[in-house]
């Protein structure tokens, strides 16, 4: 669920901002082998959508 979060989402946020960087420089595994249950999967997966929601709303006051 949602509202259980515990440590060592960090590496799972790094290798997703990583991604967006150039497929040139480095590039990604062919497959990712993710336990979608575990609790750090889910805290990546929180922290991954904060801060896209900051960069939305960002993105959204510099047009107004």
């Amino acid at each position: 669920s949602i509202g259980k979060h515990s440590g060592g989402a960090g590496s799972l946020l790094s290798l997703a901002v990583g991604l967006e960087g150039d497929a040139s420089k480095k590039s990604a595994p062919e497959d990712f082998d993710i336990d979608m249950d575990a609790p750090e999967t889910e805290k990546a997966a929180v922290a991954i959508q904060s801060q896209f929601r900051k960069f939305q709303k960002k993105k959204h006051d510099d047009k107004a």
